[in-house]
């Protein structure tokens, strides 16, 4: 079962940058599609951005598309989210998540392991 850190959120300006990194503890992550999903104080939980497992597939939210860039580096089993032109709308809980498959997802309920979060606070 793989484990999942989520590392780099902070308070930041509007207008600003943050990039988050997912560390994984499983040496099988290569295998594993991967995504980014985010929960503001009372809202579900949504959709950010999602990456196959090669990095050559990736999926965005209409909300970050422009702006989010999702990357991932299997030799250090590690996935990435650089977050530029933050908006307040982007303040949030943002969640790393796994799924034992190649194939990619976008919703919630397709995805099996997460990580406890990581708090992006952005202020206008």
């Amino acid at each position: 079962q793989v484990q999942l850190v989520e590392s780099g959120g902070g308070l930041v300006q509007a207008g600003g940058s943050l990039r988050l990194s997912c560390a994984a503890s499983d040496r099988t992550f290569r295998s594993y599609a991967m995504g980014w999903f985010r929960q503001a104080p009372g809202k579900e939980r949504e959709f950010v951005a999602a990456i196959s497992w090669s990095g050559g597939n990736l999926y965005y939210a209409d909300s970050v598309k422009g702006r989010f860039t999702i990357s991932r580096d299997n030799a250090k089993n590690t996935m990435f989210l650089q977050m530029n032109s933050l908006k307040a709308e982007d303040t949030a809980v943002y969640y790393c998540a796994a799924r034992a498959t190649i194939v990619v997802a976008t919703t919630v309920e397709e995805y099996a392991y997460w990580g406890q979060g990581t708090q992006v606070t952005v202020s206008s």
